[in-house]
C-alpha cells in the first residue's frame, strides 16, 4: 500500500510527453508525489496478492511500479480488473497518482524506486501472446531464437543500452569531426564493381540488360576523388558491403567511420584518431586507457612477439623465437621444422608448472585444433624440469632454452615448431587463452596501439601461379624513396599504412595514398591487371590524378567493432540492431529468399541449378 497524498492537476511533466502519456516509466521521483500522471509501457512483472496487484510497467526509459487497489473507488475497481487480466508484455496505459512507497519498500536500484503510482484508470492498448523467451537481461535463449525475434530481444535493458551507446558514440564522432572542419558527404550505394579485396554484392540493372551495379565495399575511390575536388576534409558514417566468408566478428553489411584529408602526413591522421578515441572512451565508458600517446609497433615486431598484427597489449606475455637453440640436443621436431624453413617458438605461462595432465591435454588439443602438429611443454618444477625435452637435451642445453624464454621456477613453457604462419597463429591464440585463464587481463582497460611499417605487397598462390597481392589495398602509398624498388624488389616496399588496434581487435586502418597517376598505374600492373582492366576499372581515378590530385590520406574505423569494445559486447551482433546470423542469414526477415519469376524476367536473369560437388 502507499502513503497518503494530495491530488494535483493532470499535466505533462516530461519532455517525452505525447498524446498518450504525460511521463515515462523512468523519470518519476519523490519530487513528483501527489501528481496525477499517465504512463504507457509493457508489463515487465506482475504480482497478484488478491486484493492488491502490483505491475512493473516498462518502457525504454525504465520501470515504474503501479499498484491496483479495487477498494478505493469504482474507477480503481475497473482498473484492478484490467490488471487482473493483463499478462507479461501486454501494452498498457495507466492513469494514477504518484505516491511514496511505504518505508522499507523502496527499491534503491531503480531511479523510480522511492515511488509508485496508484492506478485510477487502466486500459490494454494491445494484448500479447506468451513470448518465445523471457524479456530479462539474463537470457538463456539460443542466439538464433533471439535474432528471429530481435524486436523482443531489443526490449531487454542490456540490448537497449547497446543501441543507445552506439547512438551516443556516432553523435560524438559527428560532433568531433564537425568541430575540426570536416564535411559529411554521402557517397553512392549503387556503384561499380572493382577488385578491392573481397567479393562484391552485385545488383542487376533492369534498364541495362546484362550489366550490374555493385554495393560498395568501402567509399575508397569516391573519398579520394573528393580530395581531387578540393573537399580537403571529408567524413561519412558509411554503410559497406562485402560478400566474404563468414567469421564471428564480421557481418556482410557493416558501418564505418570513413574519412580522408588532403595535405597531410601519417602524424596528422593518427593524431586526429587518437584524440577521437580518447574522447570516445572517456565520454561513453568508465574504462581507463593503458597508455597515451598510443604505442607504435612495426608489423614485423608484432608478428614476432604477439603472433599477429592486432596485438592485445593489456598483458605482457610475449612469444619468443628459439632460433638456432631449437637445434640443440636430439629433439628432431624442432630441428626438422627449421630445416623446412619453419620456426621454433615458445610462450611462458607464469605459475602453471603444476598444471594437471588433463589441463595439459586440453592445451595440446587446443593447439591441434588450430593447426599445430603438436605442443611441447616444459614444466619448471621444484624437483627439476618435467618435459619430453629432458630425454633429448642435456641440463645445460635445457638451461639455455629456459634462459631464452625468461623462464622462472613454477612456470610452464609451451613450444610450437612449424611453419611461421602456423606457429604464430597457434601461440597467439594460446597467449590470449592463458591471459584470460591467469587473470592477466583487466576488463576495464583499453590498450590501444598503432601497427605500422607493413609490406606494400605480398606474394600469394592462386590457380597454381604466384602473384603479387596488396596487403591492404592497391591505393596505399609507399615510404618515400622506395618507389624504385617497385621495378626491382617489390616485396621490400614499405606501405604508408597504419592500423589502429584495441584490446586485440583491429578497429580500423588507413594510409597515405598514391596521388600520382603513373605510380598508381605501376601498382595496378604489379597486381596483374591488364591495360584494358586498368582503363575499365580505374580509368576515372587515373584521369582525376592527372588533373591535380593533392597529397592525401585517410582511415576507416569499424563502428560495430568499436562500440562492441566500448560496451563490452561479446560479438558485433550485440551492438547491431538487426544483425545477420553467423551463417549470413537474416533470421527475422528470412533473407536471402527466392524472388518471383516476373522479377527475374524484368532483370533479364535466369537461374541455373547450383553445381553439386561430388560426394
Amino acid at each position: 500500500m502507499s502513503a497518503s497524498h494530495s491530488q494535483q492537476p493532470l499535466t505533462a511533466i516530461s519532455p517525452y510527453a505525447t498524446a498518450l502519456r504525460t511521463a515515462t516509466c523512468g523519470e518519476l521521483t519523490a519530487a513528483d508525489v501527489g501528481r496525477t500522471v499517465i504512463l504507457t509501457g509493457w508489463v515487465a512483472h506482475r504480482r497478484d496478492y488478491g486484493k492488491l496487484i502490483f505491475i512493473d510497467l516498462r518502457d525504454r526509459y525504465g520501470l515504474t511500479q503501479v499498484v491496483f487497489d479495487p477498494e478505493r473507488s469504482p474507477e480503481t475497481a475497473e482498473a484492478h480488473q484490467v490488471a487482473s487480466e493483463a499478462r507479461l508484455e501486454y501494452v498498457l496505459r495507466v492513469e494514477g497518482v504518484v505516491a511514496r512507497r511505504l518505508p522499507g519498500k523502496e527499491n534503491p536500484n531503480l531511479k523510480t524506486g522511492a515511488i509508485e503510482v496508484e492506478a485510477r484508470r487502466a486500459e490494454v492498448l494491445n494484448a500479447a501472446k506468451t513470448t518465445p523467451f523471457p524479456i530479462a537481461d539474463r537470457v538463456t535463449a539460443d542466439e538464433a531464437l533471439r535474432l528471429r525475434y530481435r524486436y523482443l530481444d531489443l526490449r531487454r535493458d542490456v540490448m537497449r543500452r547497446q543501441v543507445e551507446l552506439r547512438h551516443r558514440a556516432v553523435k560524438l564522432i559527428r560532433d568531433y569531426m564537425d568541430t575540426r572542419g570536416f564535411v559529411e558527404v554521402e557517397t553512392p550505394i549503387l556503384t561499380k564493381s572493382t577488385p578491392e579485396g573481397a567479393r562484391d554484392y552485385l545488383v542487376p540493372s533492369r534498364l541495362y540488360p546484362g550489366e550490374f551495379y555493385a554495393l560498395p565495399q568501402a567509399p575508397q575511390q569516391f573519398k579520394q576523388l573528393l580530395m581531387v575536388a578540393g573537399i580537403d576534409r571529408y567524413f561519412q558514417i558509411a554503410r559497406c558491403f562485402r560478400d566474404e566468408d563468414l567469421r564471428a566478428d564480421r557481418q556482410p553489411e557493416f558501418t564505418q567511420l570513413d574519412l580522408e584529408m588532403s595535405f597531410v602526413s601519417e602524424e596528422d591522421v593518427m593524431g586526429l584518431i587518437e584524440g577521437l578515441l580518447i574522447e570516445l572512451i572517456q565520454s561513453t565508458t568508465e574504462k581507463h586507457i593503458k597508455q597515451v600517446p598510443f604505442p607504435r609497433i612495426a608489423f614485423a615486431e608484432a608478428m614476432a612477439t604477439y603472433g599477429n598484427d592486432r596485438p592485445d597489449m593489456r598483458f605482457a606475455l610475449l612469444l619468443v623465437e628459439l632460433g638456432e637453440l631449437a637445434r640443440l640436443g636430439s629433439f628432431k621436431v624442432f630441428g626438422d621444422a627449421l630445416d623446412r624453413g619453419g620456426v621454433g617458438k615458445g610462450l611462458r605461462a607464469p605459475g602453471m608448472a603444476a598444471a594437471t595432465r588433463k589441463e595439459l591435454d586440453e592445451l595440446q588439443e587446443f593447439a591441434r585444433l588450430h593447426g599445430a602438429k603438436g605442443l611441447v611443454t616444459l614444466a619448471l618444477l621444484p624437483d627439476g624440469p618435467k618435459s619430453p625435452l629432458t630425454k633429448a637435451m642435456s641440463p645445460d642445453e635445457l638451461s639455455q632454452i629456459v634462459a631464452r624464454m625468461g623462464g622462472e621456477p613454477g612456470d610452464l613453457l609451451l613450444f610450437v615448431a612449424d611453419e611461421a604462419k602456423v606457429a604464430n597463429d597457434v601461440l597467439s591464440r594460446l597467449r590470449l587463452r592463458l591471459g584470460e585463464r591467469l587473470g592477466l587481463i583487466d576488463p576495464n582497460e583499453m590498450a590501444l596501439c598503432w601497427v605500422v611499417d607493413f609490406p606494400l605487397l605480398e606474394e600469394i598462390e592462386e590457380d597454381g601461379k604466384r602473384r603479387y597481392h596488396a596487403t591492404h589495398n592497391p591505393f596505399s602509398g609507399m615510404r618515400p624513396g622506395e618507389e624504385p624498388l617497385l621495378d626491382s624488389e617489390p616485396l621490400k616496399v614499405t606501405a604508408r599504412q597504419y592500423d589502429i588496434v584495441g584490446n586485440g581487435y583491429e578497429i580500423g586502418g588507413g594510409s597515405i595514398r598514391i596521388n600520382v597517376a603513373e605510380l598508381q598505374r605501376k601498382v595496378f600492373e604489379l597486381l596483374g591487371l591488364s591495360e584494358e582492366q586498368i582503363a575499365e576499372q580505374f580509368g576515372h581515378m587515373l584521369e582525376a590524378f592527372e588533373l591535380g590530385a593533392p597529397p592525401h590520406g585517410g582511415i576507416a574505423l569499424g563502428i560495430d567493432r568499436l562500440v562492441m569494445l566500448l560496451g563490452d559486447g561479446e560479438t558485433i551482433r550485440d551492438v547491431i540492431a538487426f544483425p545477420k546470423m553467423q551463417n549470413g542469414q537474416d533470421a527475422l526477415m528470412r533473407a536471402p529468399s527466392p524472388v518471383e519469376e516476373g522479377q527475374l524476367r524484368d532483370l533479364h536473369l535466369r537461374l541455373r541449378e547450383p553445381e553439386r560437388k561430388p560426394v
